[in-house]
């Protein structure tokens, strides 16, 4: 009988460890996703900054470039 109860106390033990490991799967597999949206959206306002800087009107001057206290 002792046996018995000590293999459905590790059972229950592996049941919460796999609980627990299941949780963390979900919570990193949403940190994943929110990433990979911030990503999606960094790499279009990269698109859309390379398109801007290829305008022809889009040239500018070395005096554009000097630092604001000049």
């Amino acid at each position: 009988m002792d046996t018995l109860q000590t293999l459905e106390q590790r059972i229950t033990e592996l049941e919460i460890k796999a609980s627990f490991a299941e949780d963390m799967v979900e919570q990193l597999n949403q940190v994943i996703v929110r990433q990979q949206a911030q990503i999606d959206r960094l790499i279009r306002e990269l698109v859309e900054l390379r398109d801007r800087a290829a305008e022809p009107g889009a040239a500018r001057s070395l005096r554009d470039e000097l630092p604001p206290h000049y």
